[in-house]
């Protein structure tokens, strides 16, 4: 790899990490604002037009608020867990294309960090890692209520990451590859898209299931039940170290997003517009595509949130293990089978 290609590595991955953490920033306004909607309230309305500047708001209060640590508290751990819950968040989406290859004043630039022939292993070993962060947060506060949030939050991730990994391979089967980019590529019109093939009738619900469960939003939040454990494994922390796993949480909602949207509707690919934009423009149009996807189905994560109520934490474990597992086995299976039958 030359020096160019360093560097362009280098510009693309600060961009995508801008893009993530900004995204994370306004992804609250965008939830507050949709549950406002759904519940007919007003919704955050004061710092700036509409409630524009709320996020922004929001950073400068956590920033001036006092951090606390626990004198019975692991210091280094403590500190360490919050950036180890936050980190996989951010580089997990290394490998999702935001599109093909573009021109920006005349040099051509690849629109993804990284293309690897293995890219959705990548996807499930880096998503497995969040669960240290969370454990490590619950066990280093020396706090009983931490404690139970922070094994509550390991046995749900452990359990649901079975699914969730299992909700990968027959997208692999139907593209015939674990590259991402191939995935994308075998999706190439609405009518392919891996959302509507007959092949995998039911691993869509079964990776929405899952991936809200991994990111331990509502309604499956049990780690984080405030009437039974006052806050889960964050109890303890205040300020910025509060902030990264309000970060970690959101950043993971887009990284789930911009994985389904990879998936099983096509990833960046869209319309050709090319006869209208020309071709310049049509190739800077991939970004657009995934972004329109991805806040479809952020969408739905905040419809559900507001909708459904949290459920029993004995009837989480029973429903991963007993209900999505073998239906995320028997998905494998039917895709497979209908794949052979259909001759590929």
């Amino acid at each position: 790899m030359d020096t160019s290609q360093v560097l362009e590595t280098v510009i693309k991955s600060i961009v995508l990490l801008l893009t993530m953490t900004g995204g994370f920033a306004y992804l609250t306004l965008f939830e507050r604002k949709v549950l406002a909607k759904l519940q007919v309230r007003i919704g955050p309305n004061r710092a700036g037009p509409g409630g524009i500047l709320q996020p922004i708001a929001d950073g400068i209060k956590l920033i001036f608020k006092e951090e606390l640590i626990p004198a019975g508290a692991n210091k280094l751990i403590f500190i360490l867990a919050p950036v180890i819950t936050v980190f996989p968040a951010l580089v997990v989406t290394a490998v999702i294309p935001w599109g093909g290859e573009a021109s920006f004043f005349g040099i051509p630039v690849k629109l993804y960090v990284a293309d690897i022939s293995v890219g959705m292993l990548y996807l499930t070993a880096v998503t497995s890692i969040a669960v240290y962060g969370i454990t490590l947060a619950g066990w280093s506060s020396n706090n009983k209520y931490a404690m139970l949030g922070g094994l509550r939050a390991t046995a749900q991730m452990i359990s649901y990451e079975l699914a969730l990994g299992l909700a990968f391979v027959p997208s692999i089967m139907l593209a015939g590859s674990m590259r991402v980019m191939d995935i994308v590529l075998a999706q190439s019109t609405l009518l392919d898209w891996f959302l509507f093939v007959v092949k995998q009738p039911l691993v869509p619900i079964v990776f929405l299931i899952a991936s809200i469960a991994e990111i331990n939003r509502a309604p499956f939040d049990m780690p984080e039940a405030e009437q039974e454990l006052t806050a889960g494994y964050h109890v303890e922390y205040s300020g910025m170290k509060f902030a990264l796993f309000f970060m970690a949480e959101y950043i993971k909602m887009i990284a789930v997003s911009m994985i389904g949207a990879t998936l099983f509707m096509g990833g960046y690919m869209g319309p050709d517009l090319s006869w209208l934009i020309g071709s310049t423009l049509n190739a800077w149009m991939g970004p657009v595509w995934l972004f329109a996807k991805v806040v479809f189905l952020l969408f739905i994560l905040v419809w559900i949130r507001a909708t459904i109520p949290r459920i029993r934490y004995d009837r989480l474990m029973t429903f991963g293990w007993k209900v999505l597992l073998p239906l995320s086995l028997f998905s494998v299976a039917l895709t497979a089978v209908i794949i052979v039958i259909s001759g590929g």
